[in-house]
């Protein structure tokens, strides 16, 4: 079972690799307020995707040291 995460790509300088930033919110443990959390993945892209697309990222096998997601879809 491969997991799936909706973000925005910051960044596509990369050739066929995109930086995706996915944001949550997380309850802090004792004073119960929410905080955003932001946590950046690079994701392998054949097609350019521009800077500001919300995407949906799978997880995959290694490709590199870093890149360990995978671009499914573009989101409108």
């Amino acid at each position: 079972m491969s997991q799936i995460l909706n973000g925005k790509v910051i960044s596509n300088k990369m050739r066929n690799t995109v930086t995706v930033e996915v944001s949550r919110f997380k309850e802090h443990p004792i004073y119960r307020k929410f905080i955003k959390i932001s946590k950046k993945y690079k994701a392998h892209s054949e097609e350019q995707i521009s800077v500001g697309s919300s995407v949906e990222i799978e997880s995959v096998k290694p490709l590199s040291k870093d890149k360990k997601w995978k671009v499914i879809k573009l989101v409108k």
